[in-house]
């Protein structure tokens, strides 16, 4: 290796980055962001004047959003006391110090920019908001129309929630019941696995839409008194389970099959049968496994709920629907949108956590 190359990789290792400059552009950054909010909120605040909407709180927010970007100063001022420090130790020849120092200023100058990327963001919505005379917010946030609207979307969403309930509780059971017939040893079981794998490969090609509109439509009009005076909602929950079931068949197979073959072994050596191994061993285990995904789909069918609405089931969606073709305005459509988010975000949130509790229990051993 040549004398040249050791030295020139030893100086590029040792010395620590300049971040004087970065800090300087996160600084400037700063005055930018101030001088784009004083634009934008001058033109709320001219949008609301051209509407005739003054009031005193109104005005103290803009100053209060105006000025929240002079919090960034900070971090950026932070950025530029460590860098400065990191050159002060370098020339002093502590290159320990150097590092340490020069890392700050990175990490302060990088928490700057993160915080000024959102609130850019932030910005380009409010304009967004507010772009044709507030177009946008009278079309979809009409604060007296959703007032007005929203016991009766409340009462609606009430049937988007007994439909999922029942649905849920159905493709569980459902869908372990395919996902065991998939899995049944032996020769004689195999018309049973062939008409299993063709319906989960059937029902997970299908929209939802689709298994909709045919079984609510399409078992009524068959004559079948089963059917013929099924209530819509009761056809909406066989239609969401037939397809949900293919997707937890899916699943459970999964868990069913990621357990260890010794478990199985061991269990039949104890004179077990095979459906007392798969329901005192397999499956208790396999569960545990298999939640995460579960509850995504469930998260999946609580949203297909709003689907229902194409056999005529007076769901939260449809109630929507008929309000904004009164009103000629999508707000009330708004507070469907709003109550999907208030019950799936909670969900969400509990599979991450779920998820990083098996993380923790695996890195646990």
């Amino acid at each position: 290796m040549r004398p040249g190359f050791r030295k020139e990789t030893r100086r590029l290792s040792n010395i620590p980055r300049d971040g004087l400059g970065f800090a300087g552009g996160s600084l400037l950054l700063v005055a930018l962001l101030f001088g784009a909010t004083l634009w934008v909120m001058g033109r709320v605040k001219q949008t609301m004047a051209a509407n005739g909407f003054q009031a005193l709180w109104a005005d103290v927010l803009l100053v209060g959003v105006t000025l929240a970007p002079l919090a960034l100063l900070w971090p950026s001022a932070r950025s530029l006391g460590q860098a400065r420090l990191a050159r002060r130790a370098l020339s002093q020849g502590d290159l320990i110090a150097a590092r340490v120092a020069s890392a700050e200023a990175h990490t302060w100058a990088w928490f700057t920019l993160g915080y000024a990327g959102a609130w850019v963001i932030f910005l380009l919505l409010v304009l967004f908001f507010i772009a044709n005379n507030v177009a946008v917010g009278r079309t979809f946030f009409q604060l007296e129309l959703i007032a007005d609207s929203f016991g009766m979307i409340l009462r609606a969403f009430w049937v988007n929630v007994v439909i999922f309930f029942f649905a849920g509780l159905l493709s569980l059971a459902w869908g372990l019941v395919i996902a065991v017939a998939k899995l049944l040893p032996g020769r004689p079981a195999q018309p049973i696995r062939f008409l299993a794998t063709f319906y989960t490969d059937a029902f997970l090609s299908l929209p939802s839409i689709i298994v909709i509109y045919l079984v609510g439509f399409g078992l009524p009009l068959t004559g079948i008194g089963l059917f013929r005076n099924m209530p819509l909602e009761a056809l909406a929950v066989l239609a969401l389970t037939l397809t949900y079931g293919a997707y937890m068949a899916e699943v459970y197979r999964a868990g069913l099959e990621s357990i260890h073959p010794s478990q199985w072994a061991a269990a039949r050596s104890l004179g077990l049968s095979y459906g007392q191994t798969l329901r005192f061993v397999i499956i208790p285990q396999a569960v545990r496994r298999i939640v995460p995904p579960l509850l995504n789909n469930f998260i999946g069918m609580q949203k297909d709920t709003a689907l229902v609405n194409v056999v005529g089931v007076i769901d939260a969606f449809n109630q929507a629907r008929i309000i904004a073709s009164n009103d000629f305005n999508l707000s009330a459509v708004t507070t469907v949108a709003i109550l999907f988010i208030l019950i799936t975000i909670p969900q969400t949130r509990l599979v991450d956590q779920l998820v990083e509790r098996d993380r923790a229990r695996m890195r646990r051993g």
